[in-house]
């Protein structure tokens, strides 16, 4: 905490509401304008409690990497010269004489998927006079963005569910907290928001706009740049929507159960060609590489640097030996354990608690779905576009993160992007299931 601080945050914080109010007319209707402001808000709350957290309990971390020992440093070359400045932006990890002064000082000059953080993070504290508060309001601002455009998607075919929408996408606990501060799961979270509004916009409802395709292309390319497990999860899951959507147009039963089996090699196919194109440039990610290193990073995390914290929030699934056969042996628990994991009993600290308590929420909000519809409509409601493509990248993303992490503590932060997906998903089961109920009752009734 510096005075700059105290001085240029309330600043940004009065711009930026003034600014949400006169762009909330352009983006909400009189349902859904209630939601805005205190979405809005709770993203803010939750930069800020990121930074005390790092602050105070952490006592440094990754957020003041990207800011501290990162973004500032480039700040303060802008200042003294900006042709270094914009020579130290521009920089692919190579250590320069000219710039040598300044990068021997960015703790991730080298790593370009965090140096690309650090870029963007410098283009806020332009606006912010690299004042770390300020700047992580502003990312707080850019994921809101995101996950507004994310609640526009589902909320406008089915304005009706206005509220419990609201609930599952942007008042998550903790998806508002981790997914607000200044760190990599805030870019790709906004980042994800965005290219699931345009996607629909530009494919399932065939707009061509020249915007939407700007800003798809923009938000895939810092998730790709940032973190590449995420798109390796969520492009097969848009390959699915569409195809799922325009096959379920489909009039004629006979022409879909002739067509069902190309559809599912198509999918298969066209989802196998997108992994192996978004891994194409980076050997970790490579689908030959995947099982190795899911096991590297998990491990690394579990008895590495995590271990190293000290703080008894390591799990284990059981062994990882670096081949598919071992991850796909381990996915049912490596899904449980992002969805429904850390259990009460399993708490060591304060923050997993609160994981817990979220997790407990997600199982008995999950069974009482199952509950309320029944399993047969639960699986009957699956194969609907909307909910299968919410329920296949979380449930690919879950298995994704939780069998490389095998920290509880990290894992808070990794899961996030699926979660807006879950709960949407679940939420749209029970609408479906609760509908046909509603439906059945009304017919048999007298």
């Amino acid at each position: 905490m510096e005075l700059r601080d105290l001085v240029v945050t309330p600043i940004v914080l009065f711009i930026l509401y003034i600014a949400a109010y006169f762009i909330r007319p352009l983006v909400t209707d009189k349902v859904n304008r209630k939601y805005f402001i205190p979405a809005l808000t709770v993203k803010i709350i939750g930069a800020l409690g990121v930074g005390f957290v790092y602050q105070f309990y952490y006592e440094g971390g990754d957020t003041f990497a990207f800011h501290t020992h990162g973004s500032r440093i480039i700040w303060e070359a802008f200042i003294d010269d900006p042709l270094k400045g914009l020579n130290l932006f521009l920089a692919n990890g190579e250590f320069s004489g000219d710039i040598f002064k300044y990068s021997s000082k960015i703790w991730y000059f080298r790593d370009q998927q965090s140096y690309l953080l650090i870029r963007v993070t410098f283009l806020l504290d332009l606006l912010t006079f690299s004042t770390y508060s300020a700047t992580a309001v502003l990312f707080a601002m850019l994921s809101f963005s995101g996950l507004w455009a994310f609640y526009l998607t589902f909320y406008s075919d089915y304005r009706h569910l206005h509220f419990p929408l609201a609930l599952a996408i942007l008042f998550i606990p903790s998806v508002f907290f981790w997914g607000s501060g200044l760190l990599k799961d805030t870019l790709t979270l906004g980042c994800l928001g965005w290219m699931t509004y345009t996607f629909k916009r530009l494919v399932i409802n065939r707009e061509i706009n020249l915007l939407f395709i700007g800003i798809f292309l923009l938000a895939a390319f810092l998730t790709y740049s940032t973190k590449k497990y995420i798109l390796l999860s969520f492009l097969p899951a848009l390959i699915f929507w569409v195809t799922a959507q325009y096959f379920g147009e489909m009039k004629n039963l006979s022409l879909k159960m002739l067509l069902a089996p190309f559809v599912v090699v198509l999918c298969g196919t066209l989802g196998y060609l997108t992994v192996q194109s978004v891994g194409k440039d980076d050997p970790r990610y490579a689908l030959s590489n995947i099982a190795r290193t899911a096991q590297i990073t998990a491990y690394d995390i579990r008895y590495g640097w995590g271990a190293r914290l000290g703080d008894g929030s390591g799990y284990s699934l059981g062994e990882l030996d670096g081949t598919f056969g071992s991850m796909l042996r381990l996915a049912p628990q490596a899904i449980n354990v992002s969805l429904f994991r850390p259990y009460l009993w399993e708490v060591r600290n304060p923050f997993m608690l609160f994981s817990a308590m979220e997790a407990l929420g997600c199982l008995l909000l999950t069974l009482w779905v199952v509950y309320k519809i029944s399993i047969r409509s639960f699986l009957r409601y699956l194969t609907k576009p909307y909910v299968s493509f919410c329920m296949l990248f979380a449930i690919v993303f879950a298995f994704a993160v939780g069998i490389s992490t095998y920290n509880f503590g990290t894992l808070a932060r990794y899961k996030i992007p699926m979660m807006p997906f879950y709960f949407t998903g679940l939420v749209l089961l029970y609408h479906y299931g609760s509908s046909k109920k509603t439906k059945t009752e009304g017919i048999l009734m007298p």
